[in-house]
C-alpha cells in the first residue's frame, strides 16, 4: 500500500458535502481534515502499489460534486 495526501479546494459552501462524500463514497480515503489556507480539505488516501495515482485522483476525487481544484502529495516512506 502507498499513502498519498490530496488537498482539495471546494466551491464556496461545499466543503462539508465534499468531505462527507469523500468518506462515504471512496473506500481509499481513510481520513479527511478541514484546513485553512489555499485548500479547504486534506484527504489521506491509501492505494494498492500497482494503482495509477493520477487516474484515482482524476476519476474519484476531482469528479466529486463541489470540488474545484486538487493538489496531490505523493509519499515515499513513513517514519
Amino acid at each position: 500500500m502507498k499513502a498519498l495526501f490530496v488537498q482539495v479546494k471546494c466551491e464556496l459552501g461545499e466543503a462539508y458535502k465534499v468531505a462527507d462524500a469523500a468518506i462515504s463514497d471512496i473506500e481509499e480515503v481513510s481520513e479527511v481534515y478541514s484546513t485553512s489556507g489555499q485548500f479547504d480539505l486534506l484527504l489521506k488516501c491509501y492505494l494498492d502499489n500497482e494503482s495509477d495515482i493520477g487516474r484515482f485522483v482524476t476519476d474519484s476525487i476531482q469528479n466529486l460534486p463541489g470540488v474545484k481544484d486538487t493538489h496531490t502529495i505523493i509519499t515515499f516512506k513513513a517514519f
